[in-house]
């Protein structure tokens, strides 16, 4: 989106320390921080890349979120998955315009919004009310109403079933502690063709995951995303102290149909 901020627009502010903060503008809004306060409406006509500063001075450089900013700063009630990761299954699963994804558990929404910005249509299981709330909630305040509509999510545990009327599916994606659980009801619910994919902390969960995807499956393979930054000044070049390294395995495999 291009153009100047306006209220209801979601901002990204960078301070000098690279610190990221997100705000919604609205109408007598102000941010406030231990660098003051800074009012919404100082933003509102301005573009991005504006540099504003706070009653104490301090100087914020404002900007569009990215969906890896919203991931990273939108309210959440369960732990997201990291951008490093998002990717990397919207790849493996190839999604795309038009593919029907039944997706298990949906937290916070950070993968919903994510195949929903691929441009898929995402049915959702989700047991508890409250995380399914808030998904939805993620998912319009980033993406609108037109994505929203794309995106179902039903109070629902996928250990006990899914059900056929809300297939079929292009894709499985899911994130829940005991994935080989799903697989079984998930067979019956994917076209033949369809790809699967599971994310899981443990590599004993993804070892019982690959475990299910036997028989009626094919191609199957399990990876890790390791992230590192670089940190580069000049002719000081190295690479960071820190790095994102583990956070999940994904485990991808085809169906070949019942």
């Amino acid at each position: 989106m291009s153009g100047a901020f306006a209220y209801g627009d979601r901002v990204l502010l960078l301070d000098q320390k690279r610190r990221r903060y997100l705000i919604e503008l609205a109408d007598d809004g102000e941010f406030h921080s231990h660098a003051g306060l800074i009012a919404h409406e100082d933003l509102v006509g301005a573009t991005p890349g504006v540099v504003v500063r706070s009653t104490k001075g301090a100087e914020y450089t404002a900007l569009r979120p990215t969906l890896e900013d919203y991931v990273l700063e939108m309210p959440r009630g369960a732990q997201v998955i990291y951008p490093k990761d998002l990717g990397p299954i919207c790849i493996l699963a190839d999604i795309g315009p038009g593919c029907r994804v039944f997706e298990s558990g949906v937290g916070s929404g950070a993968l919903s919004t994510t195949m929903l910005r691929y441009g898929a249509d995402v049915v959702g299981y989700e047991l508890r009310e409250d995380f399914a709330n808030r998904a939805r909630k993620n998912v319009e305040g980033f993406l609108g109403d037109a994505a929203a509509a794309r995106y179902r999510v039903r109070i629902a545990d996928s250990y006990e079933g899914i059900d056929v009327q809300d297939g079929p599916f292009d894709r499985g994606v899911l994130d829940l502690p005991e994935p080989w659980r799903v697989i079984p009801h998930l067979e019956a619910a994917l076209a033949p063709g369809a790809i699967a994919v599971a994310y899981t902390p443990s590599i004993t969960q993804a070892q019982q995951a690959r475990d299910a995807m036997k028989g009626k499956w094919i191609d199957a393979r399990t990876i890790e995303v390791l992230h590192r930054s670089w940190h580069i000044d000049g002719a000081s070049v190295r690479p960071d102290h820190r790095m994102v390294a583990h956070t999940g395995f994904l485990s991808v495999a085809r169906f070949l149909g019942r």
